[in-house]
């Protein structure tokens, strides 16, 4: 395919993208939309002019502040609307020629969180990052704990706090215990961090007491987002035992606002790690279920160029979606459409594709210096944190734009401008 509308050829949204997202122009309602290189088409628009008729029925999802109805459509729906989107890209004789009012530039538009998420689970499934925090803070001989490879180890997280790429995020305050402190204190966070991750969309509910298996997982995953989830270590250090992570987490997670289908991907499948020792039955799978999705965060200091602090990859999970899925559902538990699952930190073989700071900066002890020539171990003040991810071969490349965010305080001074 090749798209008369003009998109440069490092562009994450070709025609052979077509992501999904929820955006409004200045003091408009909210509506469905996708992203054609730096353009946004409106998709409520275009279907007033009859482009879906005979595809979808109830026009009205389109008008909504939230994908969640969309999705509901079904797979066969929604693939069809995407496919009908790239055939009319690709028809210099289309009618979505003629309507040149349909795309806006990007900067014109305003993008909100995509879907309504009823639910949100984090998973920990980089051997990678889970072998660099074992090392660190138990016995390096034994880094894994016995569950990790016989499972995906997950929690449920904070629905509530996730926002939309661009939303300012606030230093959070909690209980931390000085190292020689009796009594813990409270404060702003001193170590807060990033998380690099994937997450994906549920795309079917399911019912209580059913599950779902590894051969059919991708039917209910609808599209994969980048991912944020913010950590304040030193809360956390003090607050994890015996229940896991708290008030550390749930302040905030971010994630972007175009949700990429999981059949955009489908090039770019890549055999995953060798899983040793051999997994329970229902955690079997045939066929490739990891991507090629490379990925970047780059810090940029208040008023100062921005750099790049690692380079990862996500074809470097043990765990794979449809693992995830497979195991999140196995005890019967039901899941809803618009429900997120994140991958967990993503972290390669080396510093230079750690997914946190934490392993970056190793706990603290091996500080980077940023381009306001300060030393940085964990996040500050100001600090504005970008995450990209890009899927790309010598005919294509399919990305997910970026999910940014700057750090916020009260006494910041930027506070008031965000």
């Amino acid at each position: 395919m090749k798209s008369w509308f003009p998109v440069s050829s490092n562009s994450d949204f070709s025609i052979h993208n077509i992501p999904f997202g929820i955006g409004t122009l200045a003091g408009g309602r909210q509506f469905v939309c996708t992203r054609i290189g730096d353009h946004v088409l409106n998709l409520s628009a275009l279907a007033s002019t009859g482009f879906f008729n005979g595809l979808v029925h109830d026009l009205s999802v389109f008008d909504q502040p939230v994908l969640n109805n969309f999705i509901r459509l079904g797979k066969a729906v929604t693939n069809e609307v995407r496919a009908k989107i790239q055939h009319a890209l690709s028809d210099a004789n289309s009618a979505l020629k003629q309507s040149p009012q349909l795309f806006r530039p990007i900067e014109e538009i305003v993008m909100h969180l995509p879907v309504h998420i009823g639910d949100y689970t984090d998973f920990y499934s980089s051997i990678e990052h889970a072998t660099n925090v074992g090392k660190m803070f138990r016995d390096p001989e034994n880094a894994l704990l016995p569950n990790w490879k016989h499972l995906p180890v997950g929690y449920h997280g904070r629905s509530s706090s996730i926002v939309v790429s661009g939303t300012p995020i606030h230093r959070p305050r909690g209980q931390v215990k000085p190292k020689d402190a009796e009594s813990p204190v409270f404060i702003p966070t001193q170590k807060l961090d990033f998380e690099l991750e994937m997450g994906f969309i549920i795309g079917k509910d399911t019912y209580l007491g059913s599950s779902i298996s590894t051969a059919v997982a991708e039917d209910y995953i609808f599209g994969l987002v980048l991912f944020n989830d913010w950590s304040a270590r030193d809360i956390q250090a003090w607050e994890y035992v015996p229940l896991g992570p708290f008030l550390a987490k749930n302040f905030a997670s971010s994630m972007s606002p175009w949700i990429v289908t999981l059949e955009a991907l489908n090039e770019f499948r890549v055999p995953g790690a060798i899983q040793e020792p051999q997994v329970l039955p229902y955690l079997e799978f045939e066929d490739n279920r990891n991507y090629d999705v490379a990925l970047e965060v780059s810090i940029t200091p208040a008023g100062h160029e921005e750099i790049v602090v690692t380079r990862s990859n996500f074809k470097y999970m043990y765990w794979n979606m449809c693992q995830q899925l497979a195991h999140h559902t196995s005890n019967g538990c039901n899941v809803r459409v618009g429900d997120l699952m994140a991958s967990g930190t993503i972290s390669g073989h080396d510093q230079g594709s750690f997914g946190s700071m934490l392993e970056i900066c190793w706990g603290g002890k091996n500080p980077i210096t940023l381009s306001d020539g300060k030393l940085r171990s964990f996040i500050e003040d100001g600090d504005m944190v970008i995450m990209r991810g890009w899927a790309e071969n010598k005919e294509k490349r399919i990305g997910f734009g970026e999910v940014y965010n700057r750090i916020v305080n009260e006494t910041w001074p930027g506070l008031a401008a965000e």
